[in-house]
């Protein structure tokens, strides 16, 4: 029997909630103190983490981190700000089962060497094989955002106009299957090639889009 495409779960943040107010305090007293790790469990409490779905764009601030520590959280979407935290070494996102893909800008964390991912729940995951969403039908859009960079060459362009790809690159100790958006042709030409026992070209996802055999 052929697996159904996963439907995607659509991020419903309030940001006017107390989880989502204290969550973007502790990132700012991470951000302000230097501290080299984030974990934001710890820093507002388990009970008010549980009620975030997204981080917020300001962990672009979170300059001096070395390690991400996101287990077991109710995440459905992590921004491409994670791009911008230049001393990231350490990526746990660890039984964060509703994290089924990551920004494309995940690759410019050029310190990240380690990584502990939730892969069975991974889009394209070479043992399991779950379907990618179809971008053809609904594009996937982050939480809060009508203007977007393109995820090659920077330049904002509206939300409604990206043009979406699923790759599946290395990301530190894990393939992590990406979501890239591109403003032309030639952004797109520039797509890393994938892993191998993977999709090997930039794709739209989809029911009938062929993967390699489970490994």
């Amino acid at each position: 029997m052929m697996n159904r495409v996963p439907k995607v779960k659509k991020v419903m943040q309030d940001q006017n909630s107390e989880a989502w107010k204290q969550l973007c305090l502790y990132i700012d007293k991470v951000a302000e103190e230097g501290h080299e790790e984030f974990e934001p469990r710890k820093g507002i409490g388990s009970e008010l983490f549980q009620l975030i779905e997204t981080l917020p764009k300001s962990i672009a601030k979170l300059k001096k981190v070395k390690r991400m520590m996101l287990y077991g959280s109710h995440l459905k979407q992590i921004p491409p700000e994670i791009g911008e935290m230049e001393s990231l070494e350490e990526f746990i996102p660890y039984t964060s089962y509703n994290l089924m893909w990551f920004p494309y800008e995940i690759i410019h964390c050029k310190n990240l060497k380690r990584s502990t991912v939730s892969t069975r729940a991974l889009y394209g995951n070479y043992k399991f094989r779950t379907h990618f969403p179809n971008l053809y039908q609904r594009p996937l859009k982050y939480y809060d955002s009508e203007i977007v960079k393109c995820s090659i060459c920077k330049n904002e362009i509206p939300e409604s106009e990206t043009d979406q790809y699923w790759v599946s690159l290395p990301i530190a100790t894990d393939v992590l299957p990406l979501l890239v958006n591109v403003c032309s042709e030639s952004c797109k030409a520039k797509i890393p090639q994938p892993s191998e026992l993977y999709v090997q070209f930039p794709h739209k996802g989809g029911e009938f889009i062929k993967q390699p055999e489970k490994y």
